[in-house]
């Protein structure tokens, strides 16, 4: 029985606001401020206790080792010598955004009955280049067993920036779906984070029965829509997009209806929730989930709830009679605020829940037992002013340690 899993990345002890991401207007808006990794990562958890109590099946992944002193031993130097900003994209925590930890191809789709996932490179961004060695490891832990294959990145200079710039649709999540690469051509005011060859090289390394490709407008990557799933989510039959997330949107619509006759498209009117309105409150960076009892429901930040405009046509669009028939809005502000929602703090995989590693899966106690570490053991407010502190850094690596002990992943202390 295949079901989907959300692996949610928790949010790491060294959450801070480094203003590192190009082009992620949150991110670069609050730049030097001091962030709160305690209750950042309470609220991540508090998310995934939400699904829990939606009957949704719950992952996580565990924080990466910060700051990254192998990274920056190939760079020839270390933290005690850094520069304050190479040193802070060492102590990047952005892995708790696990929507870019790979890409999943479900077994349905897959020629050799497989799921398949690729680690992304990132390569894109220096503060997220260095993580997929970490990423990975954690990915061949959690996905051993032989129903899946765990790829490594795609080489660069192809920039791959994992589920964030991939959908799947399909009738139910246990039938054969296709799968949309979205990707963004160079040349604007920011970087076109996703590669359309790195978009065909996973479609080709996972073997996909069925892979549309499309391009990210220009216009929304402009406006500071760094991946697709910032103006656009799927799941199952239903695409939610806004209008102007695509080049050639017709098209692609077309090409869509024809793979999957079913395909619901519930578009968003730009003259309803501009491009700006869209991306301040993360409408589309949301969790589009179906529920035990087969509706759907939107998942999504507090933030969308507080803007006018946006939550107006939310309001009407459920008063339909349309396939989403539920709003759960949920605070991750300390994410919100480094530019990662709801959508970006989890990696989907559908699966057996079986298959999966069990250290990997949340329930009630499980989540109970990561909060109270993060309660002991994160810093309740990190100042950027305070980056450069060894002792700091010993405070991460203490708190981490105590993660991966309590779920007793110790083996990822090296990674």
């Amino acid at each position: 029985m295949l079901t989907e899993i959300n692996f949610d990345g928790i949010i790491g002890p060294s959450h801070n606001y480094a203003g590192l991401s190009l082009g992620n207007l949150a991110s670069a808006k609050n730049a030097g401020g001091t962030s709160q990794p305690r209750a950042a990562a309470l609220q991540g958890v508090e998310k995934m206790r939400a699904n829990l109590q939606l009957g949704l099946t719950q992952g996580f992944f565990a924080p990466l080792d910060r700051p990254d002193t192998q990274w920056l031993s190939q760079l020839g130097t270390s933290a005690a010598a850094a520069d304050e900003r190479l040193l802070a994209n060492a102590l990047s925590a952005s892995s708790m955004w696990a929507a870019n930890a790979a890409t999943v191809s479900p077994a349905p789709d897959t020629r050799d009955g497989k799921c398949h996932l690729s680690v992304a490179n990132l390569v894109t961004m220096p503060h997220r280049s260095h993580e997929w060695p970490g990423t990975f490891a954690q990915l061949k832990l959690a996905f051993a067993d032989p129903a899946f294959a765990v790829h490594g990145p795609v080489p660069p200079p192809f920039g791959d920036e994992g589920a964030a710039n991939h959908m799947r649709l399909c009738t139910s999540h246990g039938q054969a779906g296709v799968e949309v690469f979205v990707y963004g051509i160079p040349g604007g005011p920011f970087p076109a984070r996703q590669h359309f060859e790195a978009s065909r090289a996973v479609a080709r390394r996972h073997d996909v029965n069925r892979a549309l490709f499309v391009q990210q407008s220009e216009e929304a990557i402009a406006a500071g829509a760094f991946h697709n799933d910032v103006v656009a989510v799927a799941n199952e039959r239903v695409l939610f997009a806004h209008e102007q997330a695509f080049a050639g949107k017709d098209a692609f619509y077309n090409e869509l209806r024809a793979a999957l006759p079913e395909v619901e498209i519930v578009e968003v009117p730009a003259d309803r929730v501009s491009l700006a309105e869209a991306i301040q409150s993360y409408l589309f960076n949301a969790q589009l989930v179906t529920l035990p009892n087969g509706g759907m429901a939107l998942i999504l930040p507090t933030e969308a709830r507080d803007n006018k405009p946006v939550w107006g046509w939310l309001q009407e669009m459920i008063a339909g009679n349309g396939p989403i028939r539920q709003l759960v809005p949920v605070n991750v502000r300390q994410s919100m605020a480094n530019g990662g929602g709801p959508a970006c703090l989890r990696l989907r995989v559908v699966c057996r829940a079986a298959d999966v590693d069990p250290r990997f899966l949340a329930d009630e106690a499980k989540l109970d037992a990561i909060s109270a570490v993060i309660t002991q053991y994160w810093p309740e407010a990190i100042d950027p002013g305070e980056l450069a502190s060894p002792a700091l850094w010993a405070d991460i690596r203490r708190a981490r340690a105590a993660l991966l002990t309590s779920l007793s992943l110790e083996a990822l202390l090296s990674n």
